[in-house]
Parts: C-alpha cells; structure tokens; sequence
C-alpha cells in the first residue's frame, strides 16, 4: 500500500482526489473514500489534491492515524 487515506476525509468526502487518479484506485466508502493498494501507481496526484490534508503516504502515517492503513486493507478485503 503506497497511500492511505485517514480521519480528515472522514465525513468530510470532498472527492477532490477521485477525479485525479489516473488508475482509478480510489472508491468511495460509506463515510470516507479508500485507496486501493493493489491499483495505485504511487503517482502522489491524490495527495496533492486533497482539500483536507487526509491523505498520507504511508511511511509517513502519523502514529495515531495508523487504523485507517487497516481500514482499508479491510474495505478491498470486503468488498
């Protein structure tokens, strides 16, 4: 998994990232929008983009957001 998407997009869903995904790897979930690991190219196009700051690359999740990595891993898992 290359980027995460954590608490800020929570409720928050601004999609700003969705329409500058050139490999479509970001989906929405019921409160929150997820990066699908096995697609994303690791392009930092959705990180850049994003309005509320949500979205991480993952070596550089802050401690306290690292639920979100699991979050999606489980999201993909179940759907």
């Amino acid at each position: 998994m290359a980027y995460v998407i954590a608490s800020p997009c929570v409720g928050e869903k601004a999609a700003d990232c969705v329409s500058v995904c050139p490999v479509d790897c970001i989906h929405e979930g019921e409160d929150q929008y997820f990066i699908d690991a096995d697609t994303c190219i690791d392009c930092g196009a959705c990180e850049a983009e994003c309005p509320v700051s949500a979205i991480y690359y993952e070596d550089d999740l802050p401690e306290n957001e690292q639920i979100f990595k699991q979050k999606a891993i489980d999201f993909f898992k179940n759907n």
